[in-house]
């Protein structure tokens, strides 16, 4: 790995990820989880301070030992006990059924095999238990959906293999979940990249 990957692009996904814009729907996303909390991606740790009375604990879960470094203060500071396991989204260290709730959030974009990261992450879940997401991906209108092929493949390997085109609902309902709730929304910002989805899923 890179000096480029390993230590600043750490730092930059941490500055861009800390806008204000994001909030809200991290604070919907995150008071909606219940249990015992399983955060795939939790990345420098934006969303702990977010988790309340009806999260038990919180597992993070993410590839970057940098990004757990700069999660651990968050994750003393939280008021939920907090476990950050290094490891990849596609192999969890976790056994079957031990999760009540997945949590994602800005994280399918750049998972490399994203269908059997969700498929670990239905395998993980409680019976009854639920995906909860907000996610960037592929805009409805052909025209932004072209550009976004286009500059998929410089934007992957700019910013740690993220991809602008991923049709996120498509993914995830053909990984063996059943969408309960999905809303759109779009940031500020070029409409290639601030295309959202955002809602819950559960085990078919």
């Amino acid at each position: 790995m890179s000096f480029y990957q390993s230590h600043v692009l750490p730092r930059l996904l941490h500055l861009a990820m800390r806008q204000e814009a994001l909030l809200a729907f991290r604070r919907r996303v995150i008071g909606a989880a219940e249990g015992r909390v399983l955060e795939v991606g939790i990345g420098s740790g934006l969303n702990l301070p977010l988790y309340g009375a009806a999260t038990s604990s919180v597992i993070g879960l993410e590839p970057s030992a940098e990004l757990l470094r700069m999660a651990r203060e968050r994750a003393a500071a939280a008021a939920v006990p907090v476990e950050l396991l290094e490891a990849s989204a596609e192999a969890m260290p976790l056994d079957d059924a031990s999760i009540d709730t997945v949590v994602t959030t800005w994280t399918l974009c750049s998972i490399p095999d994203a269908p059997r990261a969700l498929r670990e992450m239905q395998r993980v879940l409680k019976p009854g238990g639920a995906l909860l997401f907000v996610e960037h991906g592929r805009a409805p209108e052909p025209a932004v959906a072209r550009w976004q092929d286009r500059l998929d493949p410089i934007w992957q390997r700019l910013a740690g293999g993220c991809h602008l085109n991923r049709r996120i609902d498509d993914l995830i309902s053909q990984s063996g979940f059943r969408l309960d709730r999905l809303t759109h929304a779009s940031l500020p910002g070029p409409r290639t990249h601030t295309f959202l989805y955002e809602g819950s899923a559960r085990p078919e």
